[in-house]
């Protein structure tokens, strides 16, 4: 079984993505020699996004492509590719590289440590945010944290970061239960990490806002808020018994 895979989902990201795939794979080898594997899970994209990740496909074999027809959202898609996924740590992470692939570091010490979750959090203390949101998307922000404190009992200081990271018994057990096709599937999968038993951490990360955000200012958040809410009642019948909770 490989050390790592990393997952990036992408719908339209034919601009952005070669960047960010050129320099984490560049930074893997480096530092993770050949045991590791990136999967590109594309959703849907109609913007060459497949083409522009096949051509880099022959000089980096340890890429995978995972084309979709249609676009099911960015929840769907990380499930996608951490399902496909072999590594020992399964990292789903953002086409726009807002948190660098270097921050993996991070992660293996944590795991290293008892972990069995990892999180990236913009409001860790000791978190670099090189650029900020804007003040409407950082309140709106305050606002789902309330609302998700209320609904699923989740204390975490930031869910929405795009870097979280699952040992492979973990992910097996998270993404196999997972329902959430949208934007708060993050939430969704904290809430089933809670209630499986597993270790969750939060680390500091160095992040750098991308201004152009796949978040629709107005439409998306309302949906969040309503997918938070059903959280609950879309796992009232899910089977919570998992390898962690048997021990």
């Amino acid at each position: 079984m490989l050390q790592l895979s990393v997952v990036i989902p992408a719908y339209n990201e034919a601009e952005r993505l070669p960047n960010t795939l050129c320099v984490a794979y560049d930074w893997l080898s480096q530092h993770i020699t050949k045991d590791f594997e990136i999967i590109v899970v594309d959703d849907g994209s109609n913007d060459g996004t497949r083409d522009r990740v096949t051509s880099l496909l022959a000089d980096r074999p340890r890429i995978t492509l995972l084309p979709a027809h249609e676009n099911i959202g960015k929840g769907g898609a990380v499930r996608r590719g951490m399902l496909h996924a072999h590594g020992l740590i399964r990292l789903f992470m953002d086409a726009d590289h807002s948190t660098h692939i270097k921050e993996v570091e991070k992660v293996f010490t944590a795991i290293n440590k008892g972990a069995d979750v990892v999180i990236a959090s913009r409001q860790h203390r000791d978190s670099d945010i090189s650029r900020h949101q804007s003040w409407l998307r950082e309140h709106m922000g305050m606002g789902f944290n309330r609302l998700m404190h209320a609904c699923v009992d989740l204390t975490f200081q930031d869910t929405q970061c795009g870097f979280k990271a699952f040992s492979a018994d973990a992910a097996d057990a998270i993404f196999t239960r997972a329902k959430l096709n949208g934007f708060s599937f993050d939430v969704e999968l904290l809430f089933l990490a809670q209630r499986l038993g597993f270790s969750i951490c939060e680390i500091p990360v160095h992040w750098v806002n991308e201004p152009s955000s796949k978040v629709r200012i107005l439409i998306d958040p309302l949906i969040m808020f309503a997918d938070i809410v059903r959280i609950r009642r879309l796992h009232q019948s899910t089977d919570f018994r998992s390898s962690r909770n048997q021990q």
